[in-house]
């Protein structure tokens, strides 16, 4: 293997977790101090979360590597159990004795009540630590609540940390689990590493199996982190991938070049779901320019223009060169979206700083597990770059493209926003949305925020879903005739065509898709490509929108 070439000890990026290759990261460190709390005289109940692979059981063993005094801990890794199972666990654990094949559950409490009540006494203090917690069972989290209730007239007996990923916040939110969320005394999100982690991180595992120089390159480091969104798991798999690529090709050391194969081999065909392609880069660059000059050349008409005659301001000089005109509301049946009309946010949910944003941002893949969840579909068992694909057999499509809030506001679904925390790729789900505020779904549950705050922080890049009922994603003069069937009968119901369907896209519905795109402010062309069928898809049933979304 590789190690040889490169002079290593051992392969340096394995995914079974090494105590001798921990790397604490500020956030590790961070986390671990929230543990560390728990474990004190007054900790109490404690939530851990993070996405799968950002190190949350390697905090958890080093929480027990630290032998703390005058600390028994009782550790569940496999929470998938019944409520008398979950009991029995943390007796076994704790080494309390029981009766033999006991079935009940008020027997094995009394048990383990007495047991905590006799260490409590000697000074000693009980941790339970229940690792996977999202996949605690309401009856289940119905017993740690009750758990918490084992107190004596000034100290909780059982200190509790549930460890998890994101879903256990959302479990937690939920109306009849309020009571236990209400007694979470500290709560951390675990964030993937930034770009300058990724790298510290990647030379610190190549360092302790021996490598006496740098074999990433800087660019090489920074596209992984690009790839593995800052995910330790990810930041193995891809490196370890990287060096064998390396040594197959007798290089010394790891380039941008060798990453990028590395993380298509492991992800598949489209290893970042945001990351931009060089001919759109460029398109945007030259658009930037345009509008630029265009903005430039109506400033100085307004400034100079007399006052009588003067064409309109800056700002509007601008939308009107880079959107068509949308015609009065009037003209259509089905009206598009207006930011007027704002979504519903209760009044209970308080405005929140945009430096929240910071610790409750999450990574792509659970950003679009929620949005998934919210159009009734199964998040697939798949690398995060397969997701799309893999939704299609479930008649899902992903949308992925870049504008600004008219963009939202207009195709009015919800959607993944990519963001720019501190250099960091983060990701939220934008679920409503008014003219001045934003509902957010993010790592601790449903966060409202001012648009104003948010908008330096959004790249402009956005990925929503939608529902694909024809066979083509571009119905033109060469569409088959069972798609053009589709699209005739589609605007028959909308009001903007009639009689028997033609066999090929012809004049008479040219014109009809061109009224339905004009009346929904699109570009007007007379083929239905992507935007179009996701304007006609709007109003199938169960499609989600930023108007109807509540936290």
């Amino acid at each position: 293997m590789y190690t040889e070439f490169f002079q290593l000890r051992e392969m340096p990026f394995s995914i079974t977790p090494d105590p001798a290759y921990l790397y604490m990261s500020p956030r590790h460190q961070e986390a671990l101090g929230h543990l560390l709390y728990g474990t004190g005289q007054y900790g109490g109940f404690v939530q851990i979360t993070g996405e799968v692979g950002t190190g949350k059981t390697t905090i958890v063993r080093s929480l027990l590597d630290q032998k703390l005094p005058d600390v028994d801990v009782a550790m569940i890794h496999n929470p998938r159990q019944s409520e008398q199972e979950f009991v029995h666990s943390i007796c076994d654990e704790l080494g309390v004795e029981v009766p033999r094949d006991t079935t009940s559950i008020k027997v094995l409490v009394d048990a383990l009540n007495a047991h905590l009540l006799k260490v409590h006494a000697t000074g000693r203090r009980t941790v339970l630590i229940i690792d996977e917690a999202q996949n605690l069972q309401p009856g289940v989290l119905e017993q740690v609540r009750l758990l918490t209730n084992l107190e004596t007239a000034k100290a909780k007996l059982l200190r509790i940390m549930l460890v998890g990923q994101p879903e256990l916040s959302t479990l937690l939110g939920r109306p009849e689990l309020r009571q236990l969320a209400s007694r979470v005394t500290a709560r951390y999100h675990l964030q993937p590493l930034s770009e300058r982690e990724t790298a510290e991180y990647i030379g610190h595992r190549l360092r302790i199996a021996g490598a006496c120089s740098p074999i990433f390159e800087p660019a090489a480091c920074s596209l992984v982190h690009r790839y593995a969104q800052g995910i330790p798991r990810l930041i193995n798999v891809i490196c370890d991938r990287a060096l064998l690529g390396a040594y197959s090709q007798q290089a010394l050391r790891v380039d941008a070049a060798t990453v990028r194969r590395a993380a298509r081999e492991v992800m598949g065909e489209q290893p970042a779901l945001f990351e931009p392609d060089e001919p759109r880069r460029w398109r945007a660059i030259e658009t930037g320019w345009l509008v630029a000059l265009i903005a430039c050349a109506a400033l100085f008409a307004y400034t100079f223009w007399p006052s009588g005659s003067r064409p309109p301001a800056p700002a509007q000089a601008v939308r009107a060169a880079d959107t068509p005109p949308t015609p009065a509301p009037s003209a259509s049946p089905h009206p598009a979206a207006s930011p007027t009309a704002a979504a519903f946010v209760p009044a209970a949910l308080p405005l929140s700083p945009a430096e929240d944003l910071a610790r409750t941002a999450q990574p792509l893949s659970s950003a679009l597990a929620r949005l998934i969840g919210l159009w009734g579909a199964e998040t697939p068992v798949a690398a995060t770059a397969e997701l799309c694909t893999s939704l299609q057999t479930q008649g899902l499509e992903c949308y992925r493209s870049s504008g600004d809030w008219e963009d939202l506001f207009a195709m009015d679904r919800p959607a993944v926003l990519g963001l720019d925390i501190d250099g960091s790729p983060q990701y939220v789900l934008l679920e409503s949305l008014d003219t001045r505020n934003a509902v957010l779904h993010t790592a601790l549950g449903p966060m409202q925020i001012a648009v104003a705050e948010l908008r330096p922080l959004w790249t402009g890049e956005f990925l929503l879903l939608w529902r694909r009922e024809s066979h083509a994603i571009r119905i033109d003069a060469e569409a088959g005739s069972a798609d053009v069937a589709w699209l005739h009968d589609r605007l028959v119901e909308l009001g903007y065509a009639d009689g028997e369907p033609p066999q090929m896209l012809d004049a008479s519905l040219v014109q009809a898709v061109r009224r339905f795109q004009a009346d929904r402010g699109l570009a007007v062309d007379g083929i239905a490509g992507v935007r179009t069928l996701i304007e006609l898809g709007d109003a199938l049933p169960d499609t989600p929108t930023l108007a109807m979304r509540a936290p």
